[in-house]
């Protein structure tokens, strides 16, 4: 079993992926546990002098200038808990619950969130042993952090809620229990500490962004194999072309678009049998190449977001400080997210498109009408088209930006909101959608294939062919090709091209 060592500045998404998909264990630095002791100690400082300190000694949101007695901080942190369990709707993926966990310790490590070392400790115990709270999906505002989801998460730490082990579900107590572990008194600050953050958002942008890269990537082959099956001309793709353009993805698409194609003998030279090819095959660089720009960003802002200190208050041990603030405000993951919708939607758009070129007889290249014999008595491909294009049709919907909206919450307290999980969702669910509209490409660029010459394929694009022939058979009559469609989009989602 692997280990993910962390410190609270230098996880990467890899890490998280060995964590979340590959189950790595969890370990932190000595350098962390030190400045979450000073931080600590701070808090504790801080108590006993009496500040006023907000969700330390005050009540929360609206109520920011209540204050609490002494005597009933702890009360505080159990009741803001237990109070914020709001959160609806189906639970979220395993795989996201552990990312969820492993980005809150990471950044409760950093010495900026002034908890005890024991509460961390039972987190990462909870990874390693694989005991994962149920969390509901919706419910956040990805403002004064993901307050409801993330208190799902500590419920099962103080012996309440829900959580899986080993494929069952244990409620309060008993789930502990299954680690050998007792519910934990949450001391001042510690359950503010634990729920306000970007977590859940940023879970599913790192899972999302992992995956995103890897079916860009897809996508080109996709489209290479789809030249040659319509006699394309690679000439458009000619780096002297792209270099003139100077944006760095469509030099990287158009590159790579060259490579698949490499050793082909089916594509075609300028004025051969066209003059120029449509814009889903001869914009293919400046379309797909965009959306690898966007990716591209949204890397490095999730990959920051990573190793971040995003609660409040936060606390500063040198300048011996607790400064209210607003890290927990999740817009840099909302604008983000709302951008690698539309980026992944235009991959499906032009996908869509090209398979419409495949299956119409007036656009093919005297290919049979929908890739089928025996026309009108089979069908062929006529409506996988029709599925790819209602999941394009749904991306579009779900592209809206839900970070334009804002509804102000804590009576007007917190008075801008990010959207930013709605977003972060959205984009997963606009994935899941590209992956089956890149599937279907796949399988009717193979079929177009072989109603040509297989072996004239790319030194690439035959691989490309050949992976998908393992997976799926030529369509030689009508059959049910849901399963088809299955398997080349769980192939795509376990990086099998």
């Amino acid at each position: 079993m692997g280990i993910v060592l962390l410190d609270g500045h230098n996880l990467t998404i890899e890490g998280i992926i060995n964590v979340a998909r590959k189950g790595h264990n969890v370990q932190i630095t000595k350098e962390a546990r030190e400045a979450m002791k000073e931080s600590r100690k701070l808090v504790e400082d801080y108590i006993k002098e009496e500040k006023v300190m907000y969700g330390i000694t005050t009540g929360f949101g609206k109520f920011s200038d209540v204050v609490i007695c002494h005597d009933k901080v702890a009360q505080l942190q159990h009741n803001l808990i237990v109070s914020h369990s709001c959160a609806v709707g189906e639970p979220f993926s395993q795989e996201v619950v552990r990312t969820i966990m492993l980005l809150r310790v990471n950044s409760l490590i950093r010495g900026n969130s002034g908890i005890r070392e024991e509460v961390v400790d039972l987190l990462i115990k909870m990874i390693n042993e694989g005991l994962h709270p149920i969390i509901p999906s919706q419910g956040s505002l990805g403002a004064s952090g993901d307050l409801a989801p993330l208190s799902h998460m500590v419920l099962p730490m103080i012996g309440l809620g829900k959580a899986e082990y080993e494929g069952e579900i244990f409620e309060n107590g008993d789930a502990l229990k299954q680690i050998n572990e007792k519910p934990i008194e949450l001391a001042a600050k510690e359950g503010l500490a634990l729920i306000n953050g970007t977590q859940a958002m940023t879970a599913i942008a790192a899972l999302l962004i992992y995956d995103a890269k890897y079916l860009i990537n897809t996508s080109v082959k996709a489209t290479a194999l789809t030249v040659e099956a319509l006699q394309g001309i690679p000439l458009a793709y000619d780096e002297k072309v792209h270099i003139a353009r100077n944006q760095s993805g469509q030099i990287e698409v158009a590159k790579h678009l060259l490579e698949e194609l490499e050793g082909s003998t089916l594509v075609s030279k300028q004025g051969q049998y066209r003059v120029q090819d449509a814009y889903s095959l001869r914009c293919a660089p400046q379309v797909l190449g965009a959306s690898l720009d966007a990716i591209n960003y949204v890397y490095n802002v999730v990959n920051r977001e990573i190793n971040a200190s995003t609660d409040n208050p936060l606390i500063f041990v040198k300048e011996d400080e607790v400064i209210s603030a607003g890290n927990f405000h999740g817009q840099p993951i909302a604008l983000a997210m709302d951008f690698l919708k539309i980026a992944l939607s235009e991959v499906a758009n032009i996908s869509e498109r090209r398979i419409e070129r495949m299956v119409n007889p007036q656009l093919n290249n005297d290919l049979p009408a929908f890739l089928t014999e025996g026309g009108g008595l089979n069908s062929g491909f006529m409506i996988a088209q029709y599925s790819a294009a209602s999941l394009v049709s749904e991306n579009k919907v779900l592209a809206h930006p839900a970070s334009v909206d804002s509804i102000p919450s804590s009576a007007n307290q917190e008075d801008h909101v990010s959207m930013g999980t709605t977003a972060a969702r959205q984009a997963l669910s606009i994935y899941n959608n590209v992956v089956y509209v890149v599937a279907i490409e796949l399988m009717v660029a193979a079929q177009a294939i072989d109603y040509l010459e297989p072996e004239r394929l790319g030194n690439q694009t035959k691989m490309t062919y050949n992976n998908i022939r393992r997976i799926v058979n030529r369509l030689n009559g009508d059959r049910v090709i849901n399963v088809d469609i299955e398997a080349l989009a769980k192939a795509i989602k376990e990086r099998k091209f």
